[in-house]
């Protein structure tokens, strides 16, 4: 077990999650991540999906995003007992209050990071993302990524993503936490 300071309180390592807007690639890089790592592989919006029995589009149509965030926060806590294992977040579960704190409690917090202009580039045509069924998804993105910037900005490590291959992204992301297990054995 690897120790990593945080703001208030010594933190044991034993996963890594991944935060970060809509298309930013936390579920494409974290499977290579976890290929590299030997890690498990857990996208938290799959989990909710099979515990549901409905997509998240459908989710959010039947049962609203508060019922949605409530699901997050279940599987979030759940994660506790995990290890080695690459966790993918919903782009808006660090925001909720408690997560990002419950996901430090055992995860070294990578966001990953890039433009609103990019995004809506990766995902402007994906119909299975409800928060973007929007007149105006360019700005629907700016405002989304407005409110939860400071919440992004609470990640141990942010990389951009930007003109980079996930591959390149993973190196890093591997990277960073190889360097965090080093500087706390």
């Amino acid at each position: 077990m690897r120790y990593l300071e945080g703001m208030t309180a010594a933190r044991v390592i034993r996963n890594l999650g991944l935060i970060g807007f809509m298309g930013t690639g936390k579920s494409c890089v974290g499977r290579v991540v976890a290929d590299t790592l030997d890690f498990t592989f857990l996208d938290t919006d799959h989990v909710i999906e099979a515990r549901a029995g409905l997509s998240i589009t459908e989710i959010f149509a039947q049962q609203g995003e508060p019922a949605f965030r409530e699901w997050e926060r279940r599987v979030v806590a759940e994660l506790t007992h995990r290890e080695k294992t690459v966790i993918a977040t919903g782009g808006g579960l660090p925001a909720a209050e408690g997560n990002l704190a419950s996901l430090k409690t055992h995860a070294l917090v990578i966001c990953l990071w890039a433009t609103p202009e990019t995004i809506l580039e990766r995902i402007g045509s994906h119909t299975h993302r409800p928060l973007l069924n929007d007149p105006d998804p360019l700005a629907k993105i700016r405002g989304l990524l407005a409110v939860r910037e400071s919440s992004y900005r609470q990640a141990d490590v942010l990389i951009t993503t930007e003109r980079r291959s996930v591959r390149e992204v993973a190196l890093q992301v591997v990277h960073q936490f190889h360097a965090a297990m080093a500087a706390h054995p």
